[in-house]
């Protein structure tokens, strides 16, 4: 029995060779592809396209969002977590390390892990030395500038499912309630996603945060830390600025960050 036809050329046989033509479309966590996309690269009809794609969902081997089908949970837990972060990790070193020569200051990279942010990146000389944080180590997200960048950009009920009323506290200056922690965030949102931190991680330390930002939300973020007396206003746009060449090399835009910055750091 012959396999049915596309403009002459056969389709594959059996299901399994149709949703590996598929997957093998999905080259990284940031592709982004539509139904026809799919359909057009693939050489399958239509229907057939959407109907497998809608298994893949169900199954969360795919996710389907505004932006189009991507990678899903089960495809990132084989590996693709790993693949994702070493992606971001080589689009941001350079300007890590040049973010940190024009600041002297310490910079780092973060990804959002629940209630805490994980460090996939620390540049900084002998100053790194004198921060207490670690590539691989964690810290609570709402204490740091980093995780408020990124939390800034989640719906308020999925802060509300990440944190009890009660929230842990690392120093005076944390923030210690959930209505506190909203309050911050709308701050951070009309700062255009800048966020400060003074003391509220480790005390005399102060930092300022800008979250990268995907077809559906932060996918990291990046920070310069220093003394917590230092002027933050001074080294923000200098932040941004890196913030946008990487999202430009990650995702091909930049349109969604500030431009005038010093204005609206406080």
């Amino acid at each position: 029995m012959r396999s049915p036809e596309v403009d002459g050329a056969a389709l594959p046989p059996s299901m399994m060779e149709r949703v590996t033509l598929i997957m093998d479309l999905f080259e990284s966590p940031q592709t982004h592809l539509t139904l026809e996309t799919v359909s057009r690269r693939t050489h399958l009809p239509r229907s057939t396209t959407h109907r497998i794609l809608d298994q893949l969902v169900r199954l969360d081997w795919l996710r389907h969002t505004v932006a189009g089908y991507t990678l899903g949970p089960r495809a990132l837990g084989l590996g693709g977590r790993e693949i994702e972060h070493s992606a971001l990790r080589a689009a941001a070193a350079p300007h890590l390390l040049d973010l940190a020569v024009r600041t002297r200051m310490v910079v780092h990279l973060a990804v959002l892990d629940g209630p805490e942010i994980y460090y996939l990146d620390k540049v900084g000389g002998r100053a790194a030395v004198d921060i207490p944080s670690r590539v691989g180590g964690r810290a609570v997200a709402h204490c740091t500038g980093l995780g408020k960048a990124m939390l800034a950009w989640l719906s308020p009920e999925e802060i509300d499912a990440r944190y009890a009323q009660v929230i842990e506290r690392r120093t005076h200056h944390s923030i210690g309630h959930l209505d506190q922690l909203h309050r911050e965030l709308g701050l951070v949102r009309r700062r255009n996603g800048l966020a400060i931190d003074r003391g509220e991680c480790f005390p005399d330390l102060g930092c300022v945060g800008l979250a990268l930002r995907g077809p559906e939300g932060p996918v990291g973020a990046i920070s310069v830390v220093g003394d917590g007396r230092s002027s933050l206003e001074l080294v923000a746009p200098l932040v941004v600025n890196v913030v946008r060449a990487v999202s430009e090399e990650l995702f091909g835009t930049s349109q969604s960050y500030p431009r005038d910055v010093p204005s609206v750091v406080g």
